[in-house]
């Protein structure tokens, strides 16, 4: 095990004006442990102890490896594993540099609560307004008021009782999936659905696809689950079927995931032509496709299902999180049918089932048309948002849609990603780089803002404005908040 022997200078320069961070653990080896194991896991430790800082610069691989007498390609191997982690990141030239982490763990600017002091555009969440609150209300005064042992009392069936699965069936119908209630799932939300799915095919090991920017959720499975993620080019219309060709000729694919309508961070929208290829690749080569469409549900013209394209193949899951209430948090999952007991088999070891509470609540709103006004709500209050981006940034976003509850802005030629996060942290404003999205080696170069929750337009023009505004201005000689 490794211990810290000093602490780092209190006074430090930016990571491209300042020297190295004085660190210099002790390494004390854990029987079974490898060297660069073990080094990993103290930089991993130190970074969330805050003993290494945000754009610290990490000692040479050289001056580490004589400090703690080992050898230079241990201290690589390590280096090289936080950066995978996203604790790291190097820069050619400039060194290896702790890292502005926005994930669940170190939680910084991508908030997982209300804040008075700061704007969170972090979190793709759907849009808040009294409608929502009032609807929720009378669900709960309801729920008080009705004999609820029809939903309360029993423990069975684990895929969902069947009243829950028919309103499923009914929801999913709109969405392109024609399918029997016997084929549906109830989950708690759509990540997981998404695991669910993932562990009926997947084994360690396995090479899954998914987009080049995608939904940080299959990023962290692939190491829950121990699967290689492949990230593929894409366009305006998602990934390119050549790329997927290509990779699946390759061989080794066993699956894909991807999000067609309104891809996370990227908002991008597949139509008719695009899905029909997919599903055509992806049945001639035998891959599993696991089709996300938590925002399908915002969108009114049809598109059709690529799962309704693979009986045999495909996933579809989709939830309300996004589209009718935040804290609704039921998903629905519709599995291929030879699936069907290994996916509640799993759904069982996992949660035991789907909680009936809030499947209740969901089941109540599909059959008396709840569900789909607040989901009108929605579609409303996103295009008049996006119409705020776009009003206040302009040339500033790479990707949105007229329905999408986020954007993705390109970052001007003199920021850096971790710089404009952190400048706009500074005035209050939480955004995402594009490291939670990136499937693979590589960069996103860009950031997501995220335009739900309870936002009033006077505010939302506010904090864009002050984005713009960030935009436009020159960085920092000096990281004046790591000197003062």
């Amino acid at each position: 095990m490794l211990r810290q022997a000093a602490r780092p200078p209190d006074n430090r320069l930016s990571p491209a004006l300042g020297k190295a961070v004085e660190w210099r653990p002790t390494l004390t080896k854990q029987k079974g442990e490898t060297k660069h194991g073990a080094l990993t896991e103290r930089i991993i430790a130190d970074i969330d102890a805050g003993v290494l800082k945000p754009m610290d610069r990490m000692p040479t691989h050289r001056d580490l490896a004589r400090k703690l007498g080992i050898s230079v390609q241990t201290v690589s191997l390590s280096y090289k594993e936080a950066e995978r982690l996203g604790y790291l990141g190097g820069e050619v030239g400039r060194g290896t540099f702790v890292k502005l982490r926005v994930t669940e763990q170190a939680g910084r600017l991508m908030l997982d609560r209300s804040s008075s002091e700061v704007v969170d555009l972090s979190i793709v969440r759907g849009v808040y307004l009294d409608a929502h609150e009032a609807a929720s209300r009378q669900a709960l005064a309801a729920l008080a008021e009705d004999d609820n042992g029809a939903f309360m009392r029993p423990c069975r069936p684990i895929a969902g009782l069947d009243r829950h699965r028919e309103a499923a069936r009914l929801w999913l119908g709109p969405l392109g999936v024609e399918t029997s209630a016997e084929r549906v799932l109830i989950t708690n939300g759509a990540a997981h659905a998404l695991f669910l799915a993932l562990a009926c095919v997947i084994r360690a090991g396995d090479l899954v696809l998914t987009e080049n920017l995608t939904d940080h959720g299959v990023i962290g499975l692939a190491n829950v689950l121990g699967f290689s993620l492949k990230g593929l080019p894409t366009d305006e219309e998602g990934i390119r079927p050549d790329a997927f060709e290509a990779a699946c000729r390759a061989g080794g694919v066993r699956a894909l995931v991807l999000i067609p309508t309104l891809n996370n961070p990227t908002s991008h929208v597949a139509g008719p032509e695009r899905r029909h290829a997919i599903a055509e690749i992806a049945r001639r080569h035998g891959v599993f496709v696991v089709e996300d469409e938590v925002y399908k549900p915002l969108i009114q013209e049809p598109l059709p299902s690529i799962t309704s394209m693979l009986p045999d193949l495909g996933f579809f899951l989709t939830s309300f999180t996004k589209t009718v209430l935040t804290g609704l948090r039921v998903g629905y999952l519709v599995v291929p049918p030879q699936y069907s007991i290994r996916a509640t088999s799993i759904l069982r070891v996992t949660s035991w089932s789907g909680t009936y509470l809030p499947a209740e609540i969901a089941t109540r709103w599909v059959e008396d048309g709840t569900a789909q006004r607040l989901l009108a709500i929605q579609r409303e209050e996103a295009r008049a948002r996006q119409g705020i981006v776009a009003d206040t940034l302009g040339i500033h976003v790479a990707s949105s849609h007229p329905l999408s509850l986020c954007a993705w802005l390109r970052v001007p030629a003199h920021w850096t990603e971790d710089s404009l996060v952190r400048s706009l942290a500074d005035r209050r404003i939480a955004v995402t780089p594009s490291d939670p999205f990136v499937a693979g080696a590589g960069h996103g170069g860009g950031i997501r803002i995220c335009l739900g929750g309870r936002l009033s337009h006077e505010l939302l023009t506010r904090t864009l404005t002050s984005v713009r505004q960030t935009f436009e201005q020159l960085p920092s000689v000096f990281d004046i908040g790591a000197i003062g």
